[in-house]
């Protein structure tokens, strides 16, 4: 689907952007690949990757400033929208701000998709969105339902929305196993409480759902992939099994558990071999045998949380996936 297109991706300059684009390059033979941020720095050390690359494009511009939106577009096939203001204590202390981009540039984007023309839109989520419990998931909640709801709001418009949403990437900028490598040498790794539990998905897998969603998606689905947990206090014993471990509690906003599929969308969730699949509650379109295609509908009382998973990561295949990783963790 993607071969001969042209594809934006806002926040392309992030961690899944750093992993996005080379593998969509590799993978399809593009017209173009427009990178869409707003840091300068980034996009210049990011164009130093792919200067030789000429389908590579670089755009400095926000989601909330819908006139650039609309110049960037000018002949883009396919959208990715990662961008966002994503860091749970941040979100928590500026709270108007993660607004701004979270909700009101996913309103931008809607409108300068469907107005330009796009033929499919991906924006990325979190396990956060699921029954929310901060501001930074009830934005994105807010996100995702706009998009599920831009299917109905592009009325005639040939243009469609769908959603990605995953829990915790490993080794990405600002997470977890970062964070307790760089801190390691000191001997103590604080553990907000033992009882915690996260999922466990590299950007690759991620990568891998948003092309599968471009190939599956009819508009409005919410796309969840079926990845293992594990405790906190054992990613800690993966990063250094000497390390002392001292309970510091939990943070503003921070969950025990992860969770991605909650009771209230169970109604509408569908299971496939790879992932799950949540079908918009609009229209009809949960009983839309296209969209359901070869799926089976999970019990009503279904729950995918990391607590409750039925796949769990070893610690020695952590410790494996940190060795072979090491160069890049944290750096994007």
């Amino acid at each position: 689907m993607l071969t001969n297109s042209s594809i934006l991706i806002t926040g392309g300059t992030g961690s899944f952007g750093h992993t996005f684009i080379p593998m969509t390059l590799k993978k399809y033979n593009l017209k173009r690949l427009v990178v869409f941020s707003r840091d300068e720095m980034k996009q210049w050390e990011m164009a130093k990757l792919f200067k030789d690359d000429p389908r590579v494009r670089f755009l400095i511009g926000d989601v909330r400033d819908k006139d650039r939106l609309y110049r960037a577009l000018d002949g883009i096939d396919y959208v990715v929208h990662a961008a966002a203001t994503k860091i749970v204590p941040t979100a928590e202390y500026d709270p108007f701000e993660c607004v701004k981009t979270n909700v009101f540039g996913a309103m931008n984007l809607i409108d300068a998709c469907i107005d330009k023309g796009v033929k499919r839109i991906i924006a990325l989520s979190t396990d956060k969105a699921s029954s929310p419990a901060n501001l930074y998931g009830a934005t994105k909640l807010t996100s995702d339902r706009l998009f599920v709801s831009g299917n109905s709001y592009s009325g005639s418009h040939n243009t469609s929305f769908s959603v990605v949403r995953y829990g915790n990437v490993m080794g990405s900028r600002g997470s977890i196993i970062p964070f307790f490598i760089s801190i390691a040498k000191d001997g103590v790794l604080p553990i907000t409480d033992k009882r915690m539990t996260r999922f466990m998905i590299s950007l690759e897998e991620g990568v891998e759902l948003v092309w599968h969603a471009f190939d599956d998606m009819k508009g409005g689905e919410i796309y969840v992939k079926k990845i293992p947990s594990m405790k906190v206090t054992d990613v800690a014993l993966a990063v250094d099994k000497n390390a002392k471990q001292e309970e510091v509690g939990i943070r503003p906003g921070e969950k025990l558990h992860e969770q991605m599929i909650g009771p209230e969308d169970a109604l509408y969730t569908y299971e496939y071999s790879s992932h799950y699949k949540i079908l918009p509650s609009i229209n009809e379109w949960a009983n839309d045998p296209e969209r359901i295609g070869g799926g089976v509908k999970v019990d009503p009382s279904f729950i995918y949380s990391s607590d409750n998973n039925k796949e769990w990561m070893e610690i020695k295949t952590l410790q494996d996936w940190i060795e072979k990783n090491r160069n890049k963790i944290g750096s994007i």
